[in-house]
């Protein structure tokens, strides 16, 4: 049971040996139990009654409504993660990860958490041996409908779940991407299938004498950044249009940001990258940011999102080189690629003349 705690008059239970490869197989084999236990702990608000100080067992239970036994058990498992921590005294703490499943954390991966863990997803893992055979997503099969629309018509708590981690997600990388960004000579940014355009808002705050055009379909931008829509702070310099990459794309700018938006069938990435060609000016800056399977400190996470997309849509996670090889097949010239945060890349693209 591992984590520090710095709480003065308690002493964490020590840390247990690496285990040899036999236990390690073990428990990788009994990963849907760790997956659950995040799950239960999220949605039974435990890391928000725990405050800052040890707490007994007994009182979570009473905070949370459980019986104390099994939350006993529950803690105990996700302490063996990092995911709080039990003192020697039977208490349990906080640690750096357990406090991102707090709903008020500036970092909070709660929503992202359960997303991960919906219950649809129970179902079509144990199928990924069929994705794998064939190719193809297996979630069509699983329930007789594509995957965004089972989540509206039939999972509408599951489809409130993936706008909360999507937001989340977005709100908490864009700040990263404004940091990197240098906009120098840009006076116009297009924000290619940006969702809700926390990318855009977030560049438009940090530089303000950049204006930007936020694109993605109909039924995405209704839920468009309030920065972003009529009255906002930032509605004099920011347009909204409607619109599939992959048909066209009407906006004219100086600089093009498309971000995790590229993990489709082939087809549909290279009608997309042919459609930012088509639009943009020679000169013009094109960066495309992405998640990569290989080359990257968080190739456990991307890995498994990449499985995930093979499940449920058929798509696909890129390797550097086969995001290089669509990126220079659509005619753009490739310049530096960069970090942009421990799980995405940034790949600095020109249209040539």
């Amino acid at each position: 049971m591992t984590t520090v705690s710095t709480t003065p008059g308690t002493t964490p239970v020590q840390p247990l040996p690496t285990p040899q490869p036999a236990m390690r197989l073990r428990e990788i084999v009994f990963g849907a139990a760790r997956s659950a236990a995040v799950r239960a702990a999220a949605r039974l608000g435990v890391a928000d009654a725990l405050g800052e100080t040890p707490e007994t067992v007994e009182r979570l239970a009473a905070a949370v409504n459980t019986e104390a036994g099994p939350l006993r058990r529950l803690l105990r498992a996700l302490a063996c993660y990092g995911v709080f921590t039990e003192h020697a005294d039977g208490t349990f703490a906080h640690t750096d990860m357990s406090r991102l499943l707090r709903e008020d954390d500036p970092d909070s991966l709660r929503a992202i958490s359960l997303w991960c863990t919906e219950p649809w997803t129970w179902e079509v893992w144990p199928r990924l041996e069929d994705a794998v055979r064939s190719g193809g997503n297996v979630f069509e099969e699983t329930f007789g409908k594509e995957f965004f629309d089972y989540l509206h018509q039939d999972a509408h708590e599951s489809a409130q779940v993936f706008n909360r981690a999507m937001t989340t997600s977005s709100v908490q990388s864009a700040l990263d991407v404004a940091a990197l960004l240098d906009l120098t000579g840009v006076s116009v940014v297009a924000d290619i299938g940006g969702g809700q355009g926390h990318v855009l808002a977030s560049l438009l705050e940090k530089h303000p004498s950049v204006s930007g055009t936020l694109m993605d379909l109909p039924g995405v931008i209704l839920r468009a950044d309030q920065r972003l829509r009529e009255d906002g702070a930032l509605a004099g310099r920011a347009t909204i249009v409607a619109g599939d990459c992959r048909e066209g794309i009407p906006v004219a700018a100086d600089l093009y940001i498309i971000k995790n938006i590229l993990e489709w069938d082939d087809d549909s990435t290279r009608r997309a990258l042919r459609s930012v060609v088509a639009a943009a000016r020679p000169g013009a800056r094109v960066v495309v940011i992405e998640n990569l399977v290989d080359d990257t400190p968080s190739m456990r996470f991307t890995t498994a999102m990449d499985l995930l997309l093979l499940l449920n849509v058929g798509g696909a996670k890129h390797t550097r080189q086969s995001l290089v090889d669509r990126l220079s097949e659509a005619g753009l010239r490739i310049g530096q690629i960069r970090p942009v945060n421990p799980y995405l890349h940034a790949f600095e693209c020109v249209v040539p003349d």
